[in-house]
């Protein structure tokens, strides 16, 4: 027989390519499963800016003639927006702006910026407009921690917690049912009539002294270094030691002369359990983060914390959302073990041990190619790519079942093992190309989808695609030089199992499907 000059032929003849190209595909979707992140979602970034202003006092209707309706106005022909909304509140004015998918948030977030820092005639007692561009968390899980009255304590043992998960690698903790605090500080009419003052003149000596300002530089060049003043207070301790009048022996403190307390803020949302204060902290993850991971972290801390709690102190973990993904890829393994196992069997029965062994082994092998493409196309293992996994399962084992049937009844009319290998190949490769081509057809519109809705669902068509192509490699380059080696090391008689089987087939067949006369 002469050389074949094309790739199907060359890996047919030879006998180290296929393997070689098998192992390739493994080690690919070996290192690919060890980098790849664990997530609900798949990542997506949020093309939205938001510019938020606090105006404490003011009214909502305020809030809008003064800040919302002309920043709008400046931010309306800011480049690539699709859309813009705005909320008036009293005392805070948000404005959301969604821009075009595909659009540069770097440029987008700085050009935002360039327009509010234009806009000069903010109310003098608001503050500065806060321009962001929102990073995407996903929750991992919920913390529930309840116990005493004691607010202070329940605080206390909150924080620690929160610094503890922190410092092990959880990327983000939002606490809630924990009520915001402010320092209050209330003065006798009389004292400040004694001393010559009013309460406008106090908030502004307080505002003056209790304050962190920049006083330069220190050295040059490489070696320079920023020197502030930290002098803000953050304690009722702080405030009390501020002085409110005159200097030396006749200077007056604050706290000689006002109540100083730490307070919880007036009409803050609480959290009860059974009738039992209690605080709820949300672990998240970032884009980067891998959410079994962040999983292990808590359940090591869990461990570790829950026996330390004081007595009558409760901590409950919660709405673990990593245990939908480790059930979703348990599905998967077991829905490939039993696939795998089901192949095997009905293979077995009506092919030879050798050709059911090989055709199998192409389950494992396009799953690990599609690991490495998906790494390589910088997507994760999620919800929605293991459905698309699951979904591909069967496409995995139909194309080498095709070729490997055609090949083995070829072997068994007496052909030559790599004439009867290469020529399953190349006479199943237009059959299994055109029905490959047309799943693949009907998948790819999914990727014209635009929008987050678009961005989730284009990780199915985007494995659907790999899967095939997997396939394709796994049935038409490797699997004839598999099916080559197991003709060789068999034999022409047929099995006595084998051979039931088959007259039993021929007699449905014969006898029973088809009508009489045909």
């Amino acid at each position: 027989m002469t050389t074949p000059r094309d790739l199907l032929g060359t890996f047919a003849h030879h006998r180290v390519a296929a393997n070689l190209l098998m192992v390739l595909m493994l080690l690919a979707g070996v290192f690919a499963l060890r980098q790849l992140n664990v997530q609900f979602f798949p990542d997506f970034e949020l093309e939205i800016v938001t510019v938020t202003t606090a105006w404490s006092g003011a009214s909502a209707e305020d809030v809008e003639v003064g800040i919302t309706i002309p920043l709008e106005q400046r931010l309306r022909t800011v480049d690539h927006l699709s859309e813009m909304t705005s909320t008036s509140a009293p005392g805070t004015s948000g404005i959301t702006l969604e821009f075009d998918e595909g659009t540069d948030m770097v440029l987008a977030l700085e050009q935002v910026k360039q327009r509010v820092d234009e806009f000069l005639n903010l109310p003098g007692d608001a503050e500065e407009p806060v321009v962001i561009h929102p990073a995407r968390y996903e929750p991992v899980a919920s913390l529930r921690l309840s116990g005493p009255e004691n607010l202070d304590e329940l605080r206390r043992l909150a924080r620690r917690m929160e610094r503890e998960l922190l410092a092990r690698g959880i990327d983000r903790i939002d606490v809630d049912g924990l009520p915001e605090e402010a320092i209050r500080i209330t003065f006798d009419p009389l004292d400040l009539q004694r001393l010559g003052l009013d309460l406008a003149e106090v908030a502004g000596r307080i505002d003056q002294l209790s304050n962190d300002l920049p006083a330069g530089l220190a050295g040059s060049d490489d070696s320079a270094r920023e020197l502030r003043s930290l002098d803000q207070r953050r304690d009722p301790a702080g405030f009390a030691n501020l002085p409110l009048v005159g200097e030396g022996a006749a200077r007056i403190d604050l706290g000689s002369v006002a109540r100083i307390s730490r307070e919880p803020m007036e009409r803050q949302p609480e959290i009860s359990v059974d009738g039992r204060r209690a605080i709820v902290l949300q672990l998240s993850r970032t884009a980067a983060g891998d959410s079994l991971e962040a999983a292990r972290v808590l359940d090591a801390w869990y461990a570790e914390t829950r026996p330390t709690l004081p007595p009558g102190v409760e901590l409950e973990v919660f709405s673990e959302r990593w245990e939908l993904i480790l059930d979703r890829i348990n599905v998967l393994l077991k829905n490939g073990a039993g696939g795998l196992l089901l192949v095997l069997i009905t293979l077995f029965l009506f092919l030879s041990g050798r050709v059911a062994f090989w055709v199998a082994v192409g389950i494992p092998v396009s799953f690990m190619a599609t690991l490495a493409v998906l790494y390589l196309a910088g997507g994760s293992i999620n919800m929605v790519s293991l459905f698309a996994l699951i979904m591909g399962l069967g496409i995995i084992v139909d194309d080498a079942i095709v070729v490997g049937e055609d090949a083995q009844a070829h072997h068994d009319m007496g052909e030559d093992p790599l004439r009867a290998a290469e020529g399953g190949a190349r006479r199943m490769l237009g059959p299994v190309l055109a029905s490959s081509l047309t799943t693949v057809a009907a998948f790819l519109p999914l990727m014209l989808v635009g929008g987050v809705m678009g961005n989730i669902l284009s990780t199915i068509p985007l494995v659907i695609v790999s899967v095939i192509l997997a396939s394709l490699i796994e049935s038409f380059l490797i699997l004839p030089g598999h099916l080559r080696g197991a003709f060789r090391h068999a034999h022409h008689q047929r099995r006595p199992l084998r051979e039931r089987l088959d007259r039993a087939f021929e007699h449905f067949r014969d006898r029973r499907f088809r009508p009489r006369g045909f």
